[in-house]
């Protein structure tokens, strides 16, 4: 969950805008449209792995289980609030796959 204090926003978000304009600037530089995920994961990963390196050294299983749990979150948050409010504006202009209404109403019978 990315909710954290004002503060560590005003001291962090600079730092990101200008890695966020660098890999728009590398991405531009490819000849198609998603050359900025490579981009996007390299930076993330590095990021990941330096914090880690810098504050704690040498990697160890909580770690792992800490950071991997940590961009899982990352993608499920970003999922929840960009991709299904995408999905659905989808489905009402484009109309829904005919079996998943199929099955809600199949698992709305059973209560």
């Amino acid at each position: 969950m990315p909710y954290i204090a004002a503060t560590s926003r005003q001291e962090l978000d600079a730092h990101i805008d200008r890695l966020a304009a660098a890999i728009v600037r590398e991405a531009q530089k490819q000849d198609y449209d998603a050359a900025f995920a490579g981009l996007l994961n390299y930076a993330c990963t590095r990021l990941a792995l330096t914090i880690v390196r810098s504050r704690f050294g040498a990697m160890r299983y909580w770690l792992i289980a800490l950071i991997t749990g940590t961009f899982k979150n990352i993608a499920d948050e970003f999922y929840r609030r960009i991709g299904v409010p995408y999905e659905d504006r989808q489905i009402s202009q484009n109309g829904d796959v005919d079996l998943y209404r199929q099955y809600a109403d199949e698992i709305a019978a059973r209560d």
